[in-house]
């Protein structure tokens, strides 16, 4: 290739970082592609699709981008993980293994998706949606890009707990667990698979803890996933996680001094009517008191 020729790619590519920058990925893709016409094996014009095509969750697009950047830069560990999260929202488990072993993850052997325990996570959902919560929740890593949520996401986020997401490589936060344990937050990218539990909101009137420890007894003999919200933000500001958290300032992680009778509180269950049963024995003891129940995301309707 001439001189003038790799001149004129790179300012093409300097165009496109700028439009992309600029929040123009119409006008990044035009000028990416332009430069890749004058030169097809310029590394970081492909890398540079691939990630864009990823923020886009057009995952085809974006195996491909990374997948021919990492012939030539086999090394790059950004284009691995790009190409390994796109292989992976495919569930082209044989590819994505293959670049698991290039980034030095040795999984069990096999041939499928990989379900296994990589620890637990933070994920953040809906960091790129309009009109969803965003909501930082924690998650068991299954692989290293997928988490199976732990916590009972508010009905407003669309997720439900149990659900497994695709989430990206790199931290976006850090939030405190309740021991000042600092642990990253990963920006999910979609919903992989759906859990089979819906998710109910309600307000409880109680007398003391006491009966919340009765409440959330009956349902774990139940089968049935419980958190009292109470105190508890649910729906977290965006730059709450997007820092290193002072210590003592999660703010999930902050509670009420004094006790409120009134409760916030969640379930995430499979059975809708034996909830229902649950919560009419509950109410059976003294100054228990059931408010405002409803389900707020309904797992037959995902």
């Amino acid at each position: 290739m001439t001189l003038s020729r790799s001149l004129r790619a790179d300012a093409l590519h300097e165009a496109g970082m700028t439009y992309f920058e600029d929040g123009d990925e119409a006008a990044a893709v035009k000028e990416y592609l332009r430069a890749l016409v004058l030169d097809p094996d310029r590394p970081h014009t492909l890398y540079a699709l691939g990630l864009l095509f990823k923020y886009r969750r057009a995952w085809r697009e974006s195996f491909e981008y990374n997948q021919r950047a990492r012939r030539l830069r086999p090394d790059d560990e950004a284009t691995l993980w790009n190409l390994v999260i796109a292989a992976t929202a495919l569930q082209d488990w044989a590819t994505a293994r293959d670049v698991w072993r290039d980034l030095k993850i040795f999984l069990a052997p096999g041939e499928g998706p990989v379900d296994d325990d990589f620890g637990i996570t933070s994920v953040r959902l809906n960091v790129d949606a309009m009109n969803a919560a965003i909501e930082v929740v924690w998650a068991r890593r299954v692989c290293p890009v997928r988490a199976r949520i732990a916590n009972i996401p508010a009905g407003s986020t669309g997720f439900r707990y149990g659900d497994v997401v695709l989430h990206d490589w790199t931290a976006a936060g850090y939030r405190l667990d309740s021991e000042g344990q600092e642990w990253p937050v990963f920006n999910a990218l979609e919903l992989f698979e759906p859990s089979r539990f819906s998710t109910h909101e309600a307000w409880v009137e109680v007398d003391s803890p006491e009966d919340i420890e009765a409440l959330d007894g009956l349902c774990d003999e139940a089968g049935i996933f419980f958190e009292d919200w109470t105190g508890s933000p649910r729906t977290l500001l965006k730059a709450c996680s997007d820092r290193r958290p002072y210590e003592g300032l999660d703010w999930e992680l902050q509670g009420t001094e004094s006790w409120d009778r009134m409760r916030r509180v969640s379930f995430a269950a499979v059975d809708s009517a034996l909830l229902t049963r649950v919560l009419n024995d509950w109410v059976q003891g003294p100054r228990r008191r059931l408010a405002d129940f409803r389900c707020t995301l309904d797992a037959r309707l995902s």
